[in-house]
């Protein structure tokens, strides 16, 4: 990609924002990571609505699944079919390792479930292997034009 890749990232721990924000600067590509704190902000971010209008269109979501008011899993069943969303690849990072979670997870179309690693390191070590990955080997869909 030439131009910093669109990050959206979902999720309503502080302390996880701060060290997915950390992470991605410690993995060394150029990126813009927005945030929104649960389902519904993240759809207002999508559809750009409640002054949300100039909000990028996200190359990637990263979503956590236990989040207030819409969790990761009701977010992910909304965006799978709206036509106008669904091409947006999800990954789901969570502290969730239930098998449930995982299979509701890819049955609604994740494109990859990641549970979240214990230490700093691996944290980094995860965020690098999606940039690498998800950001210079993978086709991802170029935003529609207006």
């Amino acid at each position: 990609m030439t131009r910093p890749v669109e990050i959206l990232l979902v999720e309503d721990n502080p302390a996880d924002v701060l060290l997915t924000q950390e992470a991605f600067e410690e993995a060394h590509f150029e990126h813009r990571l927005s945030h929104a704190r649960d389902g519904v902000e993240a759809l207002a971010f999508l559809r750009r609505q409640d002054g949300q209008g100039s909000a990028p269109r996200p190359d990637v979501i990263l979503m956590d699944l236990n989040m207030p008011r819409m969790t990761g899993l009701e977010l992910l069943d909304v965006l799978k079919e709206d036509d106008e969303l669904r091409s947006i690849p999800v990954i789901v990072l969570t502290t969730s390792r239930a098998e449930n979670d995982i299979w509701r997870s890819y049955n609604l179309h994740a494109n990859a479930y990641i549970p979240k690693p214990v230490s700093i390191a691996e944290f980094v070590e995860v965020i690098e292997t999606l940039g690498n990955f998800w950001f210079h080997k993978v086709a991802l869909p170029q935003p529609p034009r207006s």
